[in-house]
């Protein structure tokens, strides 16, 4: 918290947060929290763009401009390989399956 000294002889200063005009003392000792709020700030941002990140409609803090989406695009491209994938597997099982049958079939 910085003050102005209004009067270094006389000890008035004035705190332009609040507009108030006082006596400065020896026996109180007052520190910045500029450092902290700027830091606490950066914090809120950082703390916001994780929340942000849960959902995929809001645009990343380190993102490129225009890339508010991108995470919904992405999620559908890889559900779309794994579905094509697990497709490819399950149909490849199930022609295996039918192969096998219709050769135990034809052995009795």
């Amino acid at each position: 918290m910085s003050v102005v000294r209004i009067s270094p002889e006389a000890k008035v200063v004035l705190d332009p947060m609040t507009g108030l005009i006082a006596q400065e003392r020896d026996d109180i000792i007052s520190y910045s929290m500029d450092p902290v709020i700027a830091q606490l700030v950066e914090l809120d941002m950082i703390a916001d763009d994780l929340v942000n990140s849960l959902g995929s409609d809001k645009a990343f803090m380190n993102s490129f401009p225009g890339r508010d989406s991108i995470s919904h695009t992405a999620g559908i491209y890889t559900n779309i390989f794994y579905g094509i994938i697990v497709g490819l597997v399950l149909s490849s099982l199930m022609a295996a399956l039918m192969q096998i049958t219709n050769i135990m079939q034809g052995m009795v």
